[in-house]
């Protein structure tokens, strides 16, 4: 059996098809050629069309059958990872009403902050384990509170996975995982949160029926089936955020993993037992994909929204015609600190480890007659560096405590200049493996359809194709001091 795997990311899909009997990937690819737009109508604001979402991701699956590597018919299962946070709005008729809010908007940041003020801090972070903050909650009631024709007209509120899954079945479903990233969910009462529903005045009959992560989320109708050169009646067995879907793809299922993302934003996700949370809110928790009533498997998450896209920025405003892989030849000729330029890569949005400010991104401390363009290739990737060191040591104040860093090797995980900072600036080992979150959805659709007896069964014989040590943590230090000395002008005190 065949297990297709599709990840909803922010700048392309890609769809993945993994031989469930081998768990090894046949065929995958991405769609669309250019990277996917975010439309920006204010300062602060992200959307996208959660129907540009469902057109690429039929384009993607046309284009993996495209390769010939596998026959679609063969295909048993489909697993979605998505981008988290995302807010998608339907009518009666299942039809888009507005653009999605997705996770980098920052207009509800108030919403959040107020909900927190009057439902109570400390209630909050028992229950919820985190503040509304800028989450999905939030964004609803902005749109309620800003658009009431629009809101009047909502029949289901879902997250990007749950519409896609939606279009494939017909079939509206969550999971406690969706509903507490978007801080729908009581953690102590097993239920939604009658706090949130309460304070915001939202409707129970807004949620789609709530099932497990790994469980039937509908069939395939045949309309799509056969648009799609698939079988009728094919299950979604599988359906979770990017960063738990991360952790899954790189077989963090247990307290005391960590899985590192670092795409168009970053991520450092740890797994652990207890009803954690961060008095601040600069981290998060949320369910993982393994969480049930009975068992508590929990994901704290920190997230930088600039990583990558601080990368593809400087590469398409400054590297000009260079690959990625040129640019990092480049930056590898420059000494460690990029000889004392700073960048600041936090110009995506309002950023939760710096209490939801939105300081913009910083390239200072540039010396004409010094500096070259190869400086801000370095400068870019060390800065990224730099603020997951910054992001660890709030998760380390929280009580983690991180031995290894596992992560696919892709995005900037590619770049020796990058990896090379990371692990010497945060002094923890790097694991890297050949996974993506693709073949992770793939593989979560062969453990949600029973191909799979569990997470061991599916990720035998998984293993790291190189791990890396730090050697040369001192100067990172100093280096990283340095930078934080330069991000700290621009936090409000």
């Amino acid at each position: 059996m065949l297990l297709l795997g599709i990840d909803l990311g922010t700048s392309f899909i890609k769809v993945s098809v993994v031989d469930a009997a081998t768990s090894k990937c046949v065929a995958q690819v991405s769609y669309p050629e250019v990277e996917s737009s975010i439309s920006s109508l204010k300062s602060g604001w992200a959307e996208q069309s959660p129907e540009m979402w469902w057109t690429n991701v039929q384009a993607a699956i046309l284009k993996a059958h495209a390769t010939k590597q596998y026959n679609p018919k063969d295909i048993g299962a489909i697993g979605i990872a998505y981008q988290m946070h995302g807010l998608v709005a339907v009518d009666k008729n299942n039809n888009e009403l507005r653009d999605s809010i997705i996770w980098c908007d920052s207009r509800a940041v108030d919403i959040g902050n107020k909900a927190f003020d009057v439902i109570g801090k400390e209630k909050c972070l028992s229950d919820l384990l985190n503040s509304p903050g800028n989450f999905t909650a939030s964004k609803l009631a902005w749109v309620k509170e800003n658009e009431p024709d629009i809101y009047s007209k909502i029949k289901t509120v879902m997250l990007p996975g749950d519409f896609i899954a939606m279009r494939l079945t017909g079939q509206t479903t969550t999971t406690i995982s969706a509903l507490s990233e978007g801080v729908f969910w009581d953690f102590k009462r097993d239920e939604l949160s009658e706090d949130i529903l309460n304070y915001f005045e939202f409707k129970k009959q807004l949620f789609p029926k709530i099932n497990n992560v790994f469980s039937n989320h509908g069939n395939l109708k045949a309309n799509v089936a056969f648009a799609l050169s698939l079988n009728k009646n094919i299950p979604v067995t599988y359906k979770a955020g990017d960063q738990q879907n991360n952790a899954l793809s790189l077989n963090v299922f247990d307290p005391g993993d960590f899985a590192a993302t670092a795409g168009t934003s970053g991520v450092i996700y740890g797994v652990t037992d207890k009803l954690t949370y961060d008095k601040q809110s600069k981290i998060n928790t949320f369910a993982h994909v393994n969480h049930s009533s009975i068992l508590n498997r929990l994901g704290v998450l920190l997230c930088i929204n600039g990583t990558g896209i601080m990368n593809s920025w400087v590469k398409k405003y400054i590297g000009g015609n260079l690959s990625y892989k040129e640019m990092d030849l480049d930056a590898s000729k420059i000494n460690v600190g990029s000889d004392g330029l700073t960048i600041l890569p936090f110009g995506n949005g309002a950023e939760r480890m710096l209490d939801n400010q939105n300081i913009g991104a910083y390239i200072s401390q540039i010396d004409l007659n010094k500096h070259s363009s190869a400086h801000i290739y370095r400068a870019a990737q060390e800065g990224i560096a730099f603020a997951f060191r910054y992001g660890l040591e709030i998760m380390k104040s929280n009580g983690m405590y991180i031995q290894n860093i596992r992560a696919g090797k892709s995005n900037m995980f590619k770049s020796a200049v990058f990896t090379d900072a990371f692990v010497n600036s945060t002094n923890i080992s790097l694991s890297l493996y050949d996974s993506d979150g693709s073949v992770g959805a793939a593989v979560g659709a062969g453990i949600g359809a029973g191909f799979y007896k569990n997470s061991k069964e599916a990720f035998a014989g998984f293993a790291p194709i190189e791990t890396l040590m730090p050697n040369n943590a001192a100067l990172y230090n100093s280096k990283y001091e340095e930078w934080k000395s330069e991000l700290e002008k621009h936090i409000s005190k």
